[in-house]
């Protein structure tokens, strides 16, 4: 007993730093927020989703242009794999990446990947290389970030009624320059369970001008069949 004794008051009792208990407690908010978030969107559905595809029409707007022009857009997304299509008057843009490696239309020009950033992100959360953590310390959103395997990050604002994403922010490198993008999203419609983005505006700080688009999704499928040469190459 004495011997027990000695060895109890022999430990040393580690203390935590108050900033460390505040980083803490921050990082174990955010991981409850994104779960919070995931099951708002459709949890174990949104998880489980084999493929999406949105197709819609959107109204863009430069900073060097102010007139709006009108656009169509579609994206594809299975697995890993996935394609972008942008057709307007003025600029086309068609993105693919076959599993292995990625096609832009435009020569010099490629956007991160589709599924590295904004709402499909959120099927990631819990999965192995997605890390979740606070928002900076740049305002009072209540939210949460999560950093993708390839290190792009996105960050999420909730809202708190509803627990759903309302928005997101990002920044990337694109050939030295910094990119930054923002979504305010102003509808959802449900899909098989699932609470997908309908309308939404988007920003793209391009450094030395700046885009603006208005998306409006008229078509969404949840888990429909995809062939393999919607993925193809230069297709």
């Amino acid at each position: 007993m004495f011997c027990f004794s000695l060895g109890v008051l022999g430990q040393t009792i580690a203390k935590v730093k108050p900033e460390d208990a505040a980083v803490s407690s921050s990082a174990n908010a955010a991981v409850e927020l994104s779960k919070a978030a995931l099951a708002a969107h459709g949890g174990d559905k949104l998880k489980a989703i084999k493929s999406l595809i949105v197709r819609g029409t959107a109204d863009v707007t430069m900073s060097s242009f102010n007139q709006a022009f009108p656009a169509g857009f579609a994206i594809v997304i299975s697995g890993e794999r996935y394609r972008l299509d942008i057709q307007s008057q003025f600029q086309s843009l068609k993105q693919v990446y076959d599993g292995k490696e990625t096609f832009s239309s435009i020569p010099g020009f490629s956007l991160p990947p589709v599924t590295s950033l904004g709402f499909p992100v959120l099927l990631h959360i819990g999965d192995t290389g997605y890390v979740v953590s606070a928002l900076p310390e740049t305002g009072k959103k209540k939210g949460f970030r999560v950093t993708t395997r390839e290190g792009f990050y996105t960050d999420f604002f909730v809202d708190e009624k509803t627990g759903q994403v309302k928005g997101y922010e990002s920044s990337y490198d694109l050939n030295g320059r910094t990119i930054t993008t923002s979504v305010v999203i102003d509808k959802y419609r449900i899909v098989d369970g699932v609470t997908v983005p309908e309308k939404y505006s988007q920003r793209f700080d391009l450094g030395q001008m700046t885009a603006y688009a208005d998306f409006k999704a008229k078509e969404i499928l949840i888990n429909s069949p995809v062939a393999d040469d919607v993925f193809t190459i230069g297709k």
